[in-house]
């Protein structure tokens, strides 16, 4: 366990990049952020808990998300629909809720 925190230890300094790279790269300007989060599409997302609100589908379509898997059951599973159908995503309802208060 020593020699894993060691390892895991000479990770947090700036010298990592060159086991990786040749070169230093250069850190992502916001606008190369934001091109980029722009063009992902195709991910996946799944929850063990439903989605109660609207705006979690808005973010999850900024983060690229095409396909959704969750238990369903929320009273406001109308809204959420609603913003899967504006934004073409697919989605199944699993039935199965893991999360609970």
């Amino acid at each position: 366990m020593d020699a894993f925190r060691a390892w895991l230890g000479q990770l947090q300094f700036d010298g990592v990049w060159q086991t990786l790279f040749t070169e230093k790269p250069e850190p992502f300007t916001k606008e190369e952020q934001r091109e980029y989060l722009d063009s992902i599409s195709g991910v996946s997302l799944g929850s063990d808990a439903f989605f109660p609100f609207g705006d979690n589908i808005e973010r999850a379509k900024k983060s690229g998300v095409s396909y959704i898997a969750e238990p369903g059951g929320s009273i406001r599973d109308d809204v959420v629909i609603e913003g899967w159908d504006k934004y073409g995503m697919v989605t199944v309802f699993t039935g199965m809720r893991l999360f609970h208060h």
